[in-house]
């Protein structure tokens, strides 16, 4: 039987970081002040970046690896924690705004695929297709002749996510899933998803977002 795991490795959640994320936003800066790749920008020239993680996940506040970019971190600077910005959107009529997060991301849980099937019929299809493509690897990788050893999901029960069982999970099935999934910290996490907030320079997974990208030009 083939080994199957979910998409977390770091080295693939770094590649979509840089490729989808840090890459178009680096490119919008330059464009912004005038210096499109490969122009060099004049020393003193930068974009201040404001970026919105809390006092929960300071250690993610990082400098930015390019000298035309500052990082600011205005909720770190007031001191607000992820709690502190629940209430707040609550006070301005925001109270049910959810997680910023790629569409396909492996770290949703079932609460999140339930919101994206059941309210945006049209991105469901697509990340229910995204996940059948990446099935036996990507295609850079497979390009270089490199195919994956295994299958790849998305969801945690290894299943294509349009069987995957988002909406209720029987004791049968509890019983038949790997047992890395079955704690009280995986039970929290499969419908949650993982508790770490989800932006640019914060992705879910951990792994460095600036460093070793190549992605300084």
């Amino acid at each position: 039987m083939p080994t199957t795991y979910l998409v977390t490795h770091s080295s693939e959640v770094q590649r979509s970081t840089g490729q989808y994320k840090i890459r178009p936003i680096k490119e919008k800066v330059r464009e912004l002040l005038g210096r499109p790749h490969p122009q060099r920008i004049p020393a003193g020239m930068f974009v201040e970046q404001w970026i919105g993680i809390s006092v929960d996940e300071f250690h993610r506040a990082k400098d930015a690896d390019v000298a035309y970019m500052k990082n600011r971190f205005p909720l770190i600077e007031r001191g607000l924690s992820r709690a502190d910005c629940l209430r707040m959107l609550r006070s301005h009529g925001f109270g049910n705004t959810p997680k910023s997060a790629c569409l396909g991301c492996p770290y949703h849980g079932n609460a999140q695929w339930r919101v994206l099937r059941d309210s945006s019929p049209d991105e469901w299809r697509d990340v229910v297709e995204f996940d059948a493509a990446i099935r036996t690897g990507n295609a850079p990788t497979t390009a270089e002749g490199k195919p994956l050893l295994g299958q790849a999901f998305l969801h945690r029960s290894r299943r294509p996510l349009d069987q995957a069982p988002i909406d209720h999970v029987t004791a049968h099935e509890w019983s038949a899933r790997q047992s890395d999934v079955f704690n009280a910290v995986a039970d929290t996490e499969l419908e949650l998803g993982e508790p770490e907030g989800c932006s640019p320079w914060s992705c879910r997974s951990g792994v460095p977002t600036q460093a070793d990208l190549n992605l300084t030009a």
